[in-house]
């Protein structure tokens, strides 16, 4: 809120100001619930945690972390949103959209990140969720020259940046605790908006401040 009124309001306040009021009004910001559902499955592959919490990185293309959330429709169906984040630009540089959980989700999300980068040495971190753990991902990873690293068995903070930036996408979009879009149409357009507006015009002091604050996903 702070850094929103300083450069898009006549409003000049500081920070601490800022809180004063929000404390006086009990002005809060929403928290969804820690929901994480993982299919159940046998990994091929696994990779130790090389990123290790080091999130602090000030170059990009150097570290990406990567994850897949899911949102619910009105008739009951889910999509399901898989991105790529760069930790180093702060910046969602790869995502595909789609109403399957499936290999083709996290496939398509990884080469359209790889076609765009010179991938050799970045580190390429994720949960342990059935695709990132699949023999031909890991093959992929290897052909991108690209080093994978895995979160620790239900440690989610071991990919905090990512599990945060979803949590920021939710509660932007839905300004309620209703985290339900009408039909598949229209929760493809709100994602495609917001991280639109997320990567090109939404104030960037240090995101990971931001972005750190949100629940796990």
């Amino acid at each position: 809120m702070y850094i929103y009124l300083r450069l898009f309001t006549e409003y000049q306040v500081n920070h601490k100001k800022v809180q004063r009021i929000t404390q006086k009004y009990n002005i809060k910001a929403l928290i969804r619930q820690k929901k994480k559902k993982y299919i159940r499955s046998t990994p091929e592959t696994t990779a130790l945690n090389v990123l290790n919490r080091e999130f602090q990185q000030d170059k990009p293309n150097k570290v990406w972390l990567t994850d897949v959330t899911e949102f619910k429709l009105r008739n009951g169906k889910k999509v399901y949103l898989s991105a790529i984040y760069d930790l180093g630009s702060k910046k969602i540089i790869s995502y595909e959209i789609s109403q399957r959980n499936d290999n083709p989700l996290v496939f398509k999300t990884f080469n359209k990140a790889i076609n765009k980068h010179d991938t050799e040495g970045i580190i390429f971190h994720s949960d342990r969720g059935f695709q990132y753990t699949n023999r031909n991902f890991n093959k992929k990873i290897q052909e991108a020259k690209m080093i994978q690293s895995m979160s620790r068995v239900s440690r989610c903070i071991d990919n905090g940046p990512m599990e945060g930036f979803w949590g920021l996408l939710k509660s932007e979009i839905f300004k309620s605790k209703k985290y339900i879009f009408d039909d598949f149409n229209q929760a493809n357009k709100e994602i495609r908006k917001y991280i639109n507006f997320f990567n090109g015009k939404r104030i960037s002091l240090k995101m990971a401040a931001l972005i750190q604050a949100q629940p796990s996903n």
